[in-house]
């Protein structure tokens, strides 16, 4: 199926690693030019090394997504360096899980600084500049956001409770702002994997491992015995599903939210 990808300016938040790494490769491939966004210089200059044994170039920008103005230049950065951002990934963020009876005030803050604010910061920012660009450009290409968010936002898990409260107000936000930018073109949808073989997911691994004085391959067969695709997912059947929402062959869906989990959703 031909995407209609090639040479589109992609912006990956998250995209040193995970889903996000999964994403940058799958756009690169497709031959769109593609940034990805870290905070970790290390990661970024894994992610390159990885990418360019492939063949593929990407520019790396490194930014604390957790403030506006630092998502406000990394978009800037990205636009200066490829061109105008076409489509945004966002990836990035990540909540702490928390033992139910640890959970305070400060924990629910961090959830939505962790996870919320580092994917609405640099999706306002995009979106102005879509929005702007298809005022003044009507011909432009209207331009698409995919939200990586979770199923914890749907589906509550005692362990996830703070950062599946963040996840639901993305999945919101999603949403309403499909309905708002719909008006000029610009597609918002979101994806929520279950729970994927990523660095996060080990890290949940452990945590249940501790919870239950088990393995953590034990843990892993645990989970995966309840999902009845028997497995978890991987981070490139993800990018597959951002691929196609991104792309013109979505070109009537927004405001959509597709679950990814199996059809259970365990552990994210």
């Amino acid at each position: 199926m031909e995407l209609g990808l090639a040479g589109k300016v992609v912006l990956i938040t998250g995209g040193s690693k995970g889903i996000g790494f999964a994403c940058a490769r799958a756009f690169a491939a497709e031959g769109a030019r593609v940034a990805i966004v870290s905070r970790d210089a290390a990661n970024l200059a894994r992610a390159r090394e990885l990418l360019s044994a492939e063949g593929f170039h990407v520019h790396l920008a490194r930014a604390d997504l957790h403030e506006a103005h630092s998502a406000q230049d990394v978009v800037e950065e990205a636009t200066a360096a490829l061109g105008p951002i076409d489509i945004l990934i966002n990836s990035a963020g990540a909540a702490k899980r928390y033992d139910p009876d640890l959970l305070d005030a400060a924990a629910y803050k961090a959830a939505m600084e962790a996870k919320y604010f580092p994917c609405i910061y640099p999706q306002q920012a995009v979106l102005k500049q879509m929005a702007e660009r298809r005022k003044t450009q009507p011909d432009a290409a209207p331009g698409a956001v995919v939200n990586i968010i979770g199923m914890g936002g749907k589906i509550a898990s005692d362990i996830h409770i703070a950062g599946g409260a963040a996840n639901a107000a993305l999945m919101l936000a999603s949403v309403g702002l499909a309905h708002h930018y719909a008006k000029l073109g610009i597609r918002i949808n979101a994806i929520n994997p279950g729970a994927t073989l990523t660095e996060r997911v080990e890290e949940a691994l452990a945590l249940e491992a501790e919870r239950m004085g088990i393995s953590r391959d034990e843990a892993l067969a645990r989970g995966q015995a309840n999902v009845p695709l028997g497995r978890y997912a991987k981070p490139e059947e993800i990018a597959d599903v951002a691929l196609f929402l991104a792309s013109r062959r979505a070109s009537y869906v927004s405001g959509a939210i597709i679950a990814m989990d199996g059809v259970s959703a365990p552990l994210i």
